[in-house]
């Protein structure tokens, strides 16, 4: 499959400034980058820990914690974007997982 545009929309709180966006060349990439958006903001909490570890429920934590997460996925049949939702980017982001567990 050719890689899928995708664009990450988030709101990290109630406040509609933090609202936010980050767009990437891949499906996977995007799931990549909300793992090390999580990454950051561990290492930022635990500044005195060098190797965090962290399992799925605590990223899916994560991702629920935020007042709003969603994805935009390019479609090329229909040369449009597609809408997915917080549980779609949780299931994306356990498969992205796993693939580099092995």
């Amino acid at each position: 499959m050719a890689n899928r545009h995708t664009i990450v929309l988030m709101q990290t709180s109630q406040n509609r400034a933090t609202r936010t966006f980050m767009d990437y060349d891949s499906i996977s990439q995007a799931m990549d980058g909300i793992c090390g958006l999580y990454e950051r903001k561990l290492k930022e909490l635990n500044p005195a820990i060098r190797n965090i570890t962290y399992d799925i429920a605590d990223l899916y934590n994560f991702i629920d914690g935020l007042a709003d997460m969603s994805a935009l996925v390019y479609d090329h049949s229909i040369q449009a974007y597609l809408p997915y939702d917080r549980q779609w980017i949780k299931q994306r982001t356990f498969q992205h997982l796993k693939k580099l567990a092995h």
